[in-house]
């Protein structure tokens, strides 16, 4: 007993540097078999889908196998998730290739240097970053940056595979209208045979994703596909078709970034770039699954997870991996109970490795296009896109910027225009707190209170309600609004602030509230709080000025309020007021009354 107690005192002490040992007690020989199972389809499907990211980042196709091998591991021993599994994507691929083929021929070893060391920068970022416990940064990426970006992206993988899918040749590197011009003025190059196999591998891919919905499309796709392509060559004596060619079937390399002053200049934008979008990725993937299966995941701990998958993955021939949305979303439906599932997959990868690489001379370049075309397309959520122009004017703008920067500038800088975008609408939207005038309501049965301006006020008494944060942005526009609401009521000599809708005041809010009080104070007013939350009042309470609040202008309803401030009222105005909305005037003589 002494025993077990001394073990659970050590992994908690360890869990935070180890965090396997808080899921290692999950793993029983139950879980270790359904793990197994899902580790080996996510093997099996990360065949064709790593040569396929490979040649979205310009990579030899290989490096896109790598990819998925110790990073896999790596994040899913020092992540939170369960079922997030870790690798090469589409987006993390398109970045890197529109990022460094300006800098170097894609397929290079200068390029395949340079994607090593932005490997191994994104992840020293995404390590600090967990380390500094800045987890919910990604909370501030606007989901209309992310639609956004994934349909420029969408458009730029089709246009970057159009040639294979064609059979021509086309220099890589442009922009998304240079690539479709230089397509356009090529056409007659069009292969034929070449577009029969690309064909060949969409229409058997649709078809599996209908009717065959168990089994991977990508893998029916090139198997349809190579079969068609053995006709030509082998019967037919077709050979202008274009195949990617042996890969190595070794395990990853050995290899090491490559860090000077120019390389860092260089791609210290794409990196933080880079940094941003993969996180937002793998944290908004890692979340809708733990929502599935119930989990609390640890936000700072996944940012340390991708980190450490990336800072380590690079000296393994690992270009930039985030977390993959089709491999997590058939780990957690193939049944995986524990991370021990992503590191079957890595491990299961690297032995099937050396068996498929030779077979690699049998798939056709125009394969890979015809599937990756069909990823492109499904890239593109038409749904939200829809809900978004209908909805919001400021996610439009935020999403339509971010999609014409994705296809016509460089890639870094079209993620950091729509995080910017989102969050200067944010803070516009944060700077605007609402300025409501409130009334009691007397058709209603409980005079609820409305903003309603067809409602009679009070001539004495003037009720204002304040929505939104009192910070130093906000107090210029708060401060204009109470000025015309004050200059609209010069004989309501009275004001009742409610501050239900506040949760936040900053110094500079707290002053700018003692310095109204003061100024009303001057004039003869007197202002009234109510509903004032314990941490605004706080605020209010240790500013230069705190010691003017008194305790009898400080109510925590606005019955209360309203019951305390109806006595101070002069009652020969109430006498020949027909307004009447409190239930406190109730008690006072009717106006005709008096006049008799």
């Amino acid at each position: 007993m002494e025993q077990l107690e001394n073990s659970k005192k050590c992994q908690g002490r360890f869990s935070s540097f180890l965090p396997f040992l808080q899921w290692w007690p999950r793993v029983t020989p139950r879980t270790v078999r359904a793990d197994l199972i899902a580790g080996l389809t996510g093997a099996v499907l990360a065949l064709p889908q790593g040569v396929a990211f490979a040649t979205i980042a310009g990579m030899p196709p290989e490096y896109g196998l790598y990819a998925g091998m110790v990073p896999a591991i790596i994040a899913a021993l020092f992540g939170s998730s369960w079922h997030l599994v870790s690798g090469p994507t589409t987006a993390a691929s398109i970045v890197l290739f529109s990022s460094l083929s300006q800098h170097a021929p894609a397929g290079s070893p200068e390029f395949v240097q340079l994607a090593l060391t932005l490997t191994m920068m994104v992840g020293v970022i995404q390590l600090v970053m967990g380390l500094a416990r800045l987890g919910s940064l990604v909370n501030f990426i606007s989901h209309s940056v992310v639609v956004g970006f994934t349909a420029g992206s969408a458009l730029l993988i089709i246009s970057s595979q159009l040639k294979h899918f064609v059979g021509i040749t086309v220099v890589s590197g442009g922009h998304f209208h240079q690539t479709m011009y230089s397509l356009l003025v090529k056409w007659a190059e069009f292969n034929p045979q070449v577009i029969i196999v690309g064909l060949t591998a969409m229409i058997a891919g649709l078809l599996a994703r209908r009717f065959l919905p168990r089994i991977p499309y990508m893998i029916v796709a090139m198997l349809a596909a190579c079969g068609v392509f053995l006709i030509f060559s082998c019967v037919l004596g077709v050979t202008t078709i274009p195949v990617v060619g042996v890969l190595p079937s070794s395990l990853p390399p050995l290899s090491a970034p490559h860090f000077t002053l120019d390389i860092l200049r260089r791609l210290a934008p794409v990196a933080l770039a880079t940094t941003l979008f993969a996180l937002t990725e793998a944290v908004s993937i890692a979340r809708s699954l733990a929502v599935q299966s119930g989990q609390n995941l640890d936000g700072n701990q996944e940012f340390i997870g991708q980190g450490l998958s990336n800072a380590i993955g690079c000296f393994f021939s690992g270009y930039v991996a985030t977390g993959s949305f089709n491999r997590s979303g058939l780990n957690f439906q193939a049944g995986a109970k524990t991370p021990l599932a992503a590191i079957f997959a890595g491990i299961l990868l690297m032995v099937l490795v050396p068996f498929v690489a030779p077979l690699a001379v049998y798939l056709p370049n125009a394969t890979m296009a015809g599937i990756l075309l069909l990823v492109a397309w499904g890239l593109i959520d038409f749904h939200h896109i829809r809900k978004i122009l209908t909805t919001s004017r400021g996610e439009s703008a935020i999403l339509m910027v971010t999609f014409f920067s994705t296809l016509f500038l460089e890639l870094e800088f079209a993620i950091l225009f729509g995080v910017m975008l989102s969050l200067m609408l944010y803070l516009n939207q944060t700077s605007h707190p609402r300025v409501l005038r409130r009334a009691p309501d007397f058709r209603h049965p409980l005079r609820a209170f409305s903003s309603d301006l067809t409602l009679p006020e009070c001539p004495q008494l003037k009720i204002i309600r304040i929505d939104g944060s009192l910070f130093f942005g906000s107090i210029a526009h708060v401060q204009e609004q109470l000025r015309q609401l004050f200059d609209s009521s010069r004989e309501q000599k009275k004001y009742l602030l409610i501050f239900a809708g506040i949760n936040f005041v900053d110094m500079a809010g707290a002053d700018f509230l003692v310095d109204l009080i003061q100024k009303e104070r001057a004039k003869g007013e007197t202002m009234y709080f109510c509903e004032m939350k314990q941490p605004v009042l706080d605020a209010l309470q240790q500013s230069q000025y705190g010691s003017m609040l008194q305790a009898d202008t400080i109510f925590e309803l606005k019955t209360e309020a309203i019951a305390a401030i109806c006595p101070q009222l002069d009652m020969n105005i109430c006498a020949t007021c027909h307004a009447r909305i409190f239930w406190e005037c109730a008690d006072l003589p009717q106006p005709e009354l008096i006049k008799k």
